[in-house]
Protein backbone atom coordinates (compact mmCIF):
# COMPACT_ATOMS: atom_id res chain seq x y z
CA UNK A 1 0.00 0.00 0.00
CA UNK A 2 1.04 3.96 -0.42
CA UNK A 3 2.45 5.61 2.33
CA UNK A 4 0.75 8.60 3.12
CA UNK A 5 3.65 10.86 1.65
CA UNK A 6 4.28 12.96 4.54
CA UNK A 7 7.20 13.11 7.38
CA UNK A 8 6.75 12.30 10.95
CA UNK A 9 4.85 12.97 12.93
CA UNK A 10 1.28 11.56 11.01
CA UNK A 11 -1.95 14.10 11.82
CA UNK A 12 -4.05 11.43 13.63
CA UNK A 13 -8.08 12.07 13.98
CA UNK A 14 -9.71 10.30 17.06
CA UNK A 15 -13.27 9.08 16.47
CA UNK A 16 -14.87 8.08 19.72
CA UNK A 17 -12.50 9.85 22.73
CA UNK A 18 -14.82 9.02 25.45
CA UNK A 19 -15.00 5.34 27.69
CA UNK A 20 -12.15 2.85 25.46
CA UNK A 21 -11.66 6.04 23.82
CA UNK A 22 -9.55 7.49 26.59
CA UNK A 23 -7.12 4.52 26.59
CA UNK A 24 -6.69 5.66 22.44
CA UNK A 25 -5.81 9.24 23.86
CA UNK A 26 -3.19 7.88 26.33
CA UNK A 27 -2.03 5.70 23.78
CA UNK A 28 -2.09 8.44 21.20
CA UNK A 29 -0.17 10.89 23.57
CA UNK A 30 2.74 8.19 24.39
CA UNK A 31 3.39 7.63 20.46
CA UNK A 32 3.22 11.84 20.24
CA UNK A 33 6.01 11.90 22.85
CA UNK A 34 8.08 9.86 20.44
CA UNK A 35 7.59 11.75 17.63
CA UNK A 36 5.75 9.35 15.55
CA UNK A 37 1.69 10.91 15.32
CA UNK A 38 0.51 14.50 16.33
CA UNK A 39 -3.34 14.52 17.49
CA UNK A 40 -4.91 16.50 15.25
CA UNK A 41 -8.74 16.43 15.50
CA UNK A 42 -11.24 14.62 17.64
CA UNK A 43 -14.86 13.40 16.40
CA UNK A 44 -17.48 13.60 19.73
CA UNK A 45 -20.62 14.15 19.60
CA UNK A 46 -20.37 16.88 22.52
CA UNK A 47 -16.30 18.58 22.58
CA UNK A 48 -14.20 16.95 25.23
CA UNK A 49 -13.73 19.45 27.87
CA UNK A 50 -10.19 20.99 29.19
CA UNK A 51 -10.39 18.80 32.06
CA UNK A 52 -11.11 15.15 29.32
CA UNK A 53 -8.15 16.49 27.71
CA UNK A 54 -6.09 16.99 30.47
CA UNK A 55 -6.21 13.20 31.52
CA UNK A 56 -3.62 12.13 28.41
CA UNK A 57 -2.26 15.34 27.64
CA UNK A 58 -0.65 17.99 30.54
CA UNK A 59 -1.74 20.80 28.95
CA UNK A 60 -1.92 22.28 25.40
CA UNK A 61 1.96 22.62 24.75
CA UNK A 62 1.48 19.41 23.66
CA UNK A 63 -0.34 20.70 20.44
CA UNK A 64 1.78 23.73 19.69
CA UNK A 65 -0.11 25.40 22.10
CA UNK A 66 -3.44 25.03 20.40
CA UNK A 67 -5.61 22.20 21.63
CA UNK A 68 -7.07 19.54 19.04
CA UNK A 69 -9.47 21.00 16.31
CA UNK A 70 -12.93 19.01 17.94
CA UNK A 71 -16.03 18.50 15.24
CA UNK A 72 -19.09 16.10 14.90
CA UNK A 73 -18.76 15.77 10.89
CA UNK A 74 -16.16 12.83 11.05
CA UNK A 75 -15.75 13.78 7.12
CA UNK A 76 -15.18 17.06 7.49
CA UNK A 77 -12.66 17.00 10.08
CA UNK A 78 -10.39 14.64 8.28
CA UNK A 79 -10.55 17.09 5.46
CA UNK A 80 -9.42 19.85 7.97
CA UNK A 81 -6.68 18.24 9.65
CA UNK A 82 -5.20 16.73 6.66
CA UNK A 83 -5.54 13.43 8.81
CA UNK A 84 -3.38 10.51 7.80
CA UNK A 85 -4.96 7.95 9.99
CA UNK A 86 -7.87 7.54 11.90
CA UNK A 87 -8.91 5.83 15.02
CA UNK A 88 -12.39 4.52 15.41
CA UNK A 89 -13.30 3.74 18.44
CA UNK A 90 -17.44 4.43 18.66
CA UNK A 91 -20.38 2.28 18.71
CA UNK A 92 -20.19 -1.33 16.80
CA UNK A 93 -22.77 -0.47 14.05
CA UNK A 94 -21.13 2.66 13.17
CA UNK A 95 -17.90 0.99 12.38
CA UNK A 96 -18.54 0.28 8.76
CA UNK A 97 -19.61 3.57 7.51
CA UNK A 98 -17.04 5.57 9.51
CA UNK A 99 -14.61 3.08 7.94
CA UNK A 100 -15.48 3.83 4.77
CA UNK A 101 -15.35 7.49 5.06
CA UNK A 102 -12.20 7.63 5.97
CA UNK A 103 -11.12 5.57 3.06
CA UNK A 104 -13.05 6.93 0.47
CA UNK A 105 -10.80 10.15 1.28
CA UNK A 106 -7.48 8.12 1.28
CA UNK A 107 -7.20 8.15 5.62
CA UNK A 108 -5.43 5.05 6.80
CA UNK A 109 -7.23 3.00 9.73
CA UNK A 110 -7.38 1.45 13.04
CA UNK A 111 -10.85 0.24 13.51
CA UNK A 112 -11.88 -0.73 16.72
CA UNK A 113 -13.25 -4.62 17.45
CA UNK A 114 -15.30 -6.15 16.57
CA UNK A 115 -15.10 -4.58 13.42
CA UNK A 116 -18.49 -5.11 12.30
CA UNK A 117 -22.12 -6.39 13.98
CA UNK A 118 -22.32 -8.94 10.95
CA UNK A 119 -20.59 -10.52 8.62
CA UNK A 120 -22.28 -8.49 5.42
CA UNK A 121 -21.10 -5.39 7.12
CA UNK A 122 -17.94 -6.68 7.85
CA UNK A 123 -17.54 -7.55 4.08
CA UNK A 124 -18.51 -4.52 3.24
CA UNK A 125 -16.23 -2.48 5.41
CA UNK A 126 -12.89 -5.14 4.38
CA UNK A 127 -13.80 -4.52 0.56
CA UNK A 128 -14.63 -0.94 0.56
CA UNK A 129 -11.39 -0.55 2.15
CA UNK A 130 -9.33 -3.03 -0.07
CA UNK A 131 -10.49 -0.85 -2.70
CA UNK A 132 -9.76 2.43 -1.62
CA UNK A 133 -6.46 0.87 -1.32
CA UNK A 134 -6.00 2.40 2.27
CA UNK A 135 -4.33 0.17 4.96
CA UNK A 136 -6.86 -1.15 7.93
CA UNK A 137 -5.84 -2.91 11.09
CA UNK A 138 -8.42 -4.03 13.47
CA UNK A 139 -7.51 -3.46 17.02
CA UNK A 140 -7.34 -6.61 18.63
CA UNK A 141 -4.40 -5.79 20.90
CA UNK A 142 -3.93 -9.33 21.65
CA UNK A 143 -2.48 -10.17 18.36
CA UNK A 144 0.21 -7.63 18.68
CA UNK A 145 1.77 -10.00 21.18
CA UNK A 146 5.29 -11.19 20.60
CA UNK A 147 3.69 -14.72 22.57
CA UNK A 148 1.87 -15.71 19.56
CA UNK A 149 4.54 -16.54 17.08
CA UNK A 150 6.52 -17.96 19.92
CA UNK A 151 3.90 -20.46 20.23
CA UNK A 152 3.16 -20.61 17.03
CA UNK A 153 6.98 -21.89 16.97
CA UNK A 154 6.46 -24.24 19.83
CA UNK A 155 3.90 -25.73 18.28
CA UNK A 156 5.74 -26.26 14.87
CA UNK A 157 8.76 -27.25 16.11
CA UNK A 158 6.87 -30.67 18.01
CA UNK A 159 7.18 -29.03 21.74
CA UNK A 160 3.63 -30.53 22.52
CA UNK A 161 3.12 -33.53 20.09
CA UNK A 162 -0.07 -33.51 18.45
CA UNK A 163 -2.11 -30.67 18.81
CA UNK A 164 -5.31 -31.33 19.86
CA UNK A 165 -7.56 -28.55 20.09
CA UNK A 166 -7.21 -25.33 21.23
CA UNK A 167 -9.59 -23.98 24.04
CA UNK A 168 -10.57 -20.22 25.57
CA UNK A 169 -11.33 -19.27 28.94
CA UNK A 170 -12.72 -15.95 30.72
CA UNK A 171 -14.14 -15.18 33.92
CA UNK A 172 -15.02 -11.09 34.70
CA UNK A 173 -17.20 -9.09 36.15
CA UNK A 174 -19.48 -6.30 35.21
CA UNK A 175 -21.83 -4.03 37.21
CA UNK A 176 -25.02 -2.67 35.90
CA UNK A 177 -23.78 0.59 35.35
CA UNK A 178 -21.19 -1.31 32.55
CA UNK A 179 -25.02 -2.36 30.72
CA UNK A 180 -26.33 1.17 31.08
CA UNK A 181 -23.48 3.21 30.12
CA UNK A 182 -24.49 3.82 26.41
CA UNK A 183 -27.57 2.87 24.28
CA UNK A 184 -26.04 -0.02 22.54
CA UNK A 185 -24.64 -1.81 25.78
CA UNK A 186 -25.53 -5.42 26.20
CA UNK A 187 -27.95 -5.01 23.24
CA UNK A 188 -27.69 -7.25 19.73
CA UNK A 189 -30.49 -4.67 17.91
CA UNK A 190 -31.33 -1.35 18.46
CA UNK A 191 -34.05 1.04 16.27
CA UNK A 192 -33.74 -2.14 13.98
CA UNK A 193 -29.76 -2.31 13.76
CA UNK A 194 -27.56 -4.69 14.66
CA UNK A 195 -25.03 -4.49 17.54
CA UNK A 196 -24.15 -7.34 18.94
CA UNK A 197 -22.59 -6.75 21.69
CA UNK A 198 -22.21 -10.22 23.80
CA UNK A 199 -19.40 -10.96 25.80
CA UNK A 200 -17.78 -13.41 23.32
CA UNK A 201 -18.37 -10.83 20.69
CA UNK A 202 -17.09 -7.53 22.29
CA UNK A 203 -15.29 -7.57 26.02
CA UNK A 204 -13.95 -11.19 25.51
CA UNK A 205 -13.45 -11.43 22.08
CA UNK A 206 -9.45 -11.38 22.35
CA UNK A 207 -10.41 -14.87 23.49
CA UNK A 208 -12.13 -16.11 20.46
CA UNK A 209 -10.07 -14.38 17.66
CA UNK A 210 -6.29 -15.51 19.86
CA UNK A 211 -7.61 -18.83 19.86
CA UNK A 212 -8.25 -18.96 16.41
CA UNK A 213 -5.04 -17.38 15.54
CA UNK A 214 -3.23 -19.90 17.44
CA UNK A 215 -4.70 -23.03 15.61
CA UNK A 216 -4.26 -20.92 12.04
CA UNK A 217 -7.55 -20.37 11.75
CA UNK A 218 -7.63 -16.46 10.71
CA UNK A 219 -9.55 -16.47 7.44
CA UNK A 220 -13.24 -17.04 7.14
CA UNK A 221 -12.60 -20.33 4.82
CA UNK A 222 -11.03 -21.43 7.35
CA UNK A 223 -14.45 -22.14 9.47
CA UNK A 224 -16.48 -24.61 9.28
CA UNK A 225 -19.66 -25.66 11.90
CA UNK A 226 -19.85 -22.98 14.70
CA UNK A 227 -21.70 -24.29 17.77
CA UNK A 228 -23.01 -21.86 20.55
CA UNK A 229 -24.77 -21.89 23.85
CA UNK A 230 -25.72 -17.95 24.88
CA UNK A 231 -27.08 -17.33 27.75
CA UNK A 232 -27.49 -14.23 30.09
CA UNK A 233 -28.21 -13.51 34.32
CA UNK A 234 -28.80 -9.74 33.36
CA UNK A 235 -31.52 -7.99 32.64
CA UNK A 236 -29.93 -7.08 29.05
CA UNK A 237 -30.91 -8.67 25.27
CA UNK A 238 -27.26 -10.07 24.94
CA UNK A 239 -25.30 -12.96 26.02
CA UNK A 240 -23.42 -12.33 29.79
CA UNK A 241 -22.42 -16.27 29.59
CA UNK A 242 -21.69 -17.91 26.71
CA UNK A 243 -19.21 -20.62 24.77
CA UNK A 244 -18.86 -21.27 21.54
CA UNK A 245 -17.25 -24.47 19.67
CA UNK A 246 -15.75 -23.82 15.98
CA UNK A 247 -14.55 -26.86 13.64
CA UNK A 248 -11.81 -26.44 11.40
CA UNK A 249 -9.98 -28.16 9.62
CA UNK A 250 -7.29 -28.58 12.02
CA UNK A 251 -9.72 -29.76 15.18
CA UNK A 252 -11.29 -27.68 17.21
CA UNK A 253 -11.20 -24.57 19.03
CA UNK A 254 -13.66 -23.59 22.22
CA UNK A 255 -14.14 -20.83 24.06
CA UNK A 256 -15.88 -20.26 27.29
CA UNK A 257 -16.95 -16.35 28.77
CA UNK A 258 -18.83 -15.28 31.13
CA UNK A 259 -19.25 -11.68 32.67
CA UNK A 260 -20.81 -12.72 36.22
CA UNK A 261 -17.75 -14.30 37.54
CA UNK A 262 -17.72 -15.36 40.95
CA UNK A 263 -14.17 -14.65 41.40
CA UNK A 264 -12.88 -12.65 38.24
CA UNK A 265 -9.53 -13.60 36.69
CA UNK A 266 -7.10 -12.71 33.98
CA UNK A 267 -8.85 -14.35 30.54
CA UNK A 268 -6.31 -17.12 28.68
CA UNK A 269 -6.14 -19.22 25.96
CA UNK A 270 -5.25 -22.93 26.01
CA UNK A 271 -3.32 -25.08 23.84
CA UNK A 272 -3.77 -28.90 24.07
CA UNK A 273 -1.28 -31.35 22.62
CA UNK A 274 -0.48 -35.23 22.61
CA UNK A 275 2.73 -34.11 24.75
CA UNK A 276 1.64 -31.08 26.94
CA UNK A 277 -0.16 -27.90 26.73
CA UNK A 278 0.70 -24.17 26.78
CA UNK A 279 -1.44 -21.36 28.38
CA UNK A 280 -1.73 -18.14 26.95
CA UNK A 281 -2.67 -15.05 29.48
CA UNK A 282 -3.35 -12.61 26.49
CA UNK A 283 -3.65 -9.56 28.27
CA UNK A 284 -0.34 -10.13 30.59
CA UNK A 285 1.55 -11.37 27.64
CA UNK A 286 2.40 -14.53 29.65
CA UNK A 287 2.99 -18.42 29.08
CA UNK A 288 3.02 -21.76 30.85
CA UNK A 289 4.87 -24.79 28.59
CA UNK A 290 3.74 -27.60 30.71
CA UNK A 291 4.71 -31.03 28.66
CA UNK A 292 5.92 -34.38 29.53
CA UNK A 293 9.33 -35.27 30.80
CA UNK A 294 10.30 -31.74 31.60
CA UNK A 295 9.59 -28.85 34.30
CA UNK A 296 7.12 -25.93 33.85
CA UNK A 297 8.13 -23.02 32.16
CA UNK A 298 7.09 -19.47 32.34
CA UNK A 299 8.30 -16.60 29.62
CA UNK A 300 7.14 -13.40 29.18
CA UNK A 301 6.87 -11.38 26.04
CA UNK A 302 6.76 -8.10 24.65
CA UNK A 303 3.74 -6.53 22.69
CA UNK A 304 4.05 -4.85 19.49
CA UNK A 305 1.01 -1.47 19.46
CA UNK A 306 -1.07 -1.92 17.04
CA UNK A 307 -1.25 1.63 16.18
CA UNK A 308 2.73 1.98 16.25
CA UNK A 309 2.49 -0.72 13.63
CA UNK A 310 0.17 0.76 11.73
CA UNK A 311 2.77 4.08 11.51
CA UNK A 312 5.75 1.70 10.61
CA UNK A 313 3.56 0.08 8.09
CA UNK A 314 3.06 3.86 6.17
CA UNK A 315 6.25 4.76 6.85
CA UNK A 316 8.70 1.75 6.83
CA UNK A 317 6.65 -0.51 4.72
CA UNK A 318 6.43 -3.27 7.87
CA UNK A 319 4.06 -5.85 7.83
CA UNK A 320 0.21 -5.16 9.55
CA UNK A 321 -0.46 -7.69 12.32
CA UNK A 322 -4.06 -7.20 12.30
CA UNK A 323 -5.29 -7.22 8.78
CA UNK A 324 -9.19 -7.45 8.21
CA UNK A 325 -8.57 -10.75 6.13
CA UNK A 326 -7.36 -12.06 9.19
CA UNK A 327 -10.68 -11.63 11.51
CA UNK A 328 -12.65 -13.53 9.08
CA UNK A 329 -12.95 -16.60 10.98
CA UNK A 330 -13.62 -14.33 14.29
CA UNK A 331 -16.44 -12.49 11.88
CA UNK A 332 -18.31 -15.70 11.07
CA UNK A 333 -18.23 -16.73 15.12
CA UNK A 334 -19.96 -13.16 15.51
CA UNK A 335 -22.45 -13.70 12.53
CA UNK A 336 -23.28 -17.43 14.08
CA UNK A 337 -24.04 -15.53 17.10
CA UNK A 338 -26.00 -13.11 15.51
CA UNK A 339 -28.15 -15.51 13.67
CA UNK A 340 -28.42 -17.82 16.95
CA UNK A 341 -31.90 -17.91 18.76
CA UNK A 342 -32.02 -14.75 21.35
CA UNK A 343 -29.93 -15.52 25.03
CA UNK A 344 -31.65 -17.64 27.49
CA UNK A 345 -32.43 -15.40 30.36
CA UNK A 346 -30.75 -18.46 33.08
CA UNK A 347 -33.30 -19.52 35.86
CA UNK A 348 -33.29 -17.04 39.26
CA UNK A 349 -32.36 -20.07 41.56
CA UNK A 350 -28.98 -19.88 38.87
CA UNK A 351 -27.87 -16.29 39.85
CA UNK A 352 -27.51 -13.95 42.75
CA UNK A 353 -26.79 -10.57 43.05
CA UNK A 354 -23.86 -9.10 44.87
CA UNK A 355 -25.40 -5.64 46.70
CA UNK A 356 -21.75 -3.79 47.12
CA UNK A 357 -20.54 -4.42 43.65
CA UNK A 358 -23.93 -3.71 42.00
CA UNK A 359 -23.65 -6.82 39.83
CA UNK A 360 -25.27 -10.54 39.42
CA UNK A 361 -22.89 -13.56 39.37
CA UNK A 362 -23.55 -17.34 38.36
CA UNK A 363 -23.43 -19.60 40.88
CA UNK A 364 -20.53 -22.15 39.78
CA UNK A 365 -19.61 -20.54 36.05
CA UNK A 366 -15.95 -19.69 37.17
CA UNK A 367 -15.36 -24.41 37.32
CA UNK A 368 -17.41 -24.77 34.05
CA UNK A 369 -15.78 -21.78 32.10
CA UNK A 370 -12.22 -23.61 33.10
CA UNK A 371 -13.51 -26.87 32.50
CA UNK A 372 -15.04 -26.14 29.21
CA UNK A 373 -11.32 -24.68 28.22
CA UNK A 374 -9.82 -27.95 29.76
CA UNK A 375 -12.21 -30.22 27.78
CA UNK A 376 -13.07 -28.25 24.40
CA UNK A 377 -16.62 -29.17 25.84
CA UNK A 378 -20.23 -26.77 26.04
CA UNK A 379 -22.21 -25.77 29.54
CA UNK A 380 -24.44 -28.34 28.49
CA UNK A 381 -21.82 -31.11 28.13
CA UNK A 382 -20.88 -30.02 31.34
CA UNK A 383 -23.78 -31.01 32.97
CA UNK A 384 -25.06 -27.53 33.68
CA UNK A 385 -29.01 -27.84 33.79
CA UNK A 386 -30.08 -24.28 32.95
CA UNK A 387 -28.05 -24.61 29.38
CA UNK A 388 -30.21 -25.27 26.17
CA UNK A 389 -29.15 -27.22 23.68
CA UNK A 390 -26.46 -25.74 21.96
CA UNK A 391 -27.17 -24.26 18.49
CA UNK A 392 -25.13 -25.14 15.27
CA UNK A 393 -24.76 -23.49 11.87
CA UNK A 394 -22.45 -23.76 9.29
CA UNK A 395 -19.48 -21.24 8.32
Amino acid sequence: MDTPGRDLPLPIVLAGARGHGRWHLRNIRRLQDKGLVRLAGICELNPLTTDELAEAFEDFEDFGGRPPEQSADFGALLDSTGAAIAVICTPIPTHTDLALIAAGKGVHLLLEKPPAPSYAEFRRMADGVAAAGVACQIGFQSLGSHALPAIREMIASGVLGTVTGIGGAGAWARDEAYYRRAAWAGKRRLNGVDVIDGALTNPLAHAVVTALALHGATRAEDVGTIETELLRANDIESDDTSCVRVTTPRGRVAVAATLCAERPGEPYVLVHGSGGRIAFWYKLDRVLVQRSGHGPEEIEYGRTDLLENLVAHLTDGDELLVTPESTGAFMKVVEAIRRAPDPVALPTDAWETVPAENRRIVRGIDGLVAAAADTLALYSELGASWAPPNEVSTG
